[in-house]
C-alpha cells in the first residue's frame, strides 16, 4: 500500500511560522508589562510606607491609605505597616486672631475715649514730674481716681487744669472774646459742612440739638451791645477751620472724627471752663453757648449711638487715622481754649 503525505504550499508553512511568531512576542510583552507595573506599585508603596498620607479626619496615631495601596495590601510588608501606624499624625495650626483695640466692641467713639484718657493720663504724668508730686507720698490712684469720666477727660485736655490753678494764670475779657471767635468760626465750618455737603454719612448729623453757632451768635451781639469790641478770627480758630474743611473733601470718616470730639468736648468740659470765667469777667451772666433746649449728654448720646452705627462699615485702617485724628482734633482744641490764658 502506498503511504500518502501531506504537502503544504510554502506560503502556507509560512504564514504559521509568522503568527506563531507574534503571538510569542506578544506574550513577551505583556509579561513585561506586568513586571513593570508591579515594579512601579512596589516602588510607590516603599515611598507612601516612608512618607504616610494623613488626612485630617484621621483618628490619633493611625493614618488613611489611598486605594491603590488598599490593592497591594496582600504584598505590603509587616514591618512598613507597623511603620506608617506608629508615626504622629500632623498638628493642626491654632487660628490667630487680631488683638482688639481698647474699646473697639463698644464703637469708634469708645475707641477715641481711650485715646482721649492716654492723653489725659500722659498729660497728669508730666505735670506730676514737673511739680515734683511723685515723690510727696501720695498714692498716684488717689489723685486720678476719676479719670475714666468724660468730664475728667475732656475738661483736662481742653484746659480745665489750667482754669484751676489760679497762680499763674488769669482769664481776661479779651482773651476770652478771642475763645468765643474763634470757637464760633469752629461750629459755622463743622455745621455748614454737615449742612451743605452731599455726602450721605453727614446725613445723619443735621439738626442734631447740639448746634452752638447761632448761640454764640447771640452773646457775641451781647457784647457788642455793651460797647465792647469784638476782635476777628485768631490763628488757632482760622488755622483748624481751614483743616476741618480740607478733611471734609478728603475723608468723610476722620472729619466726623472731629465733628464728634468738638461737641464732647464742649459738653464734658467746655461747660466747667465757662462757668469760671463767666463767674470772674460776667458776674456769673449765662451764656447760650453754655444753654441748650434739652438734655446736651442725651443728644449727644444720639450722635454717638449714630458714629458708632456708620463706623462698623469702616476698615481697620480707617479707624485707625480716626484715632490718630482724635489726638489732632484734642490739640487744637486745646489751642483754643489757651487763648483765655494770660500769664
Amino acid at each position: 500500500m502506498m503511504s500518502t503525505s501531506l504537502n503544504l504550499p510554502p506560503s502556507t508553512t509560512l504564514g504559521g511560522s509568522l503568527l506563531s511568531l507574534s503571538l510569542r512576542c506578544e506574550r513577551t510583552f505583556q509579561c513585561y508589562s506586568t513586571f513593570i507595573t508591579i515594579k512601579k506599585l512596589e516602588l510607590n508603596q516603599r515611598m507612601r510606607s516612608k512618607f504616610p498620607i494623613i488626612l485630617c479626619c484621621s483618628e490619633p496615631n493611625t493614618s488613611t491609605v489611598s486605594s491603590s495601596e488598599a490593592t497591594m495590601g496582600a504584598a505590603q510588608s509587616p514591618t512598613s505597616t507597623a511603620e506608617v501606624n506608629t508615626l504622629a499624625p500632623k498638628k493642626k495650626r491654632r487660628a490667630r486672631y487680631r488683638k482688639q483695640y481698647p474699646g473697639e466692641k463698644q464703637g469708634i467713639t469708645e475707641e477715641m475715649r481711650f485715646v482721649a484718657m492716654k492723653l489725659h493720663n500722659t498729660k497728669a504724668k508730666i505735670d506730676s514730674k514737673k511739680s515734683g508730686r511723685e515723690n510727696d507720698g501720695v498714692d498716684d490712684s488717689d489723685r486720678q481716681s476719676d479719670d475714666d469720666s468724660d468730664e475728667s477727660v475732656s475738661s483736662s485736655l481742653a484746659g480745665e487744669d489750667a482754669a484751676n490753678s489760679r497762680e499763674t494764670w488769669e482769664p481776661s475779657m479779651e482773651g476770652f472774646l478771642k475763645y468765643l471767635v474763634d470757637s464760633k468760626l469752629v461750629f459755622d465750618t463743622i455745621e455748614g459742612i454737615v449742612d451743605e455737603c452731599r455726602d450721605i454719612s453727614y446725613a445723619y448729623f443735621r439738626n442734631t440739638g447740639l448746634e452752638r453757632s447761632k448761640c454764640l451768635s447771640k452773646d457775641l451781639e451781647w457784647f457788642r451791645q455793651q460797647d465792647i469790641a469784638i476782635p476777628e478770627p485768631s490763628n488757632p480758630g482760622v488755622t483748624y477751620a481751614n483743616y476741618l474743611e480740607e478733611l471734609a473733601a478728603k475723608s468723610p470718616p476722620l472729619f466726623l472724627c472731629h465733628f464728634y470730639n468738638i461737641y464732647f468736648s464742649h459738653i464734658a468740659g467746655g461747660q466747667v471752663i465757662g462757668k469760671q470765667v463767666s463767674e470772674r469777667l460776667l458776674e456769673g451772666r449765662e451764656m447760650e453757648f453754655y444753654s441748650w433746649e434739652g438734655d446736651a449728654a442725651e443728644m449727644l448720646r444720639g450722635v454717638r449711638a449714630k458714629l458708632n452705627m456708620i463706623g462698623e462699615h469702616w476698615s481697620r485702617d480707617e479707624k485707625n487715622r480716626c484715632l490718630r485724628e482724635a489726638t489732632k482734633s484734642f490739640r487744637y482744641l486745646g489751642q483754643i481754649v489757651r487763648l483765655i490764658i494770660i500769664i
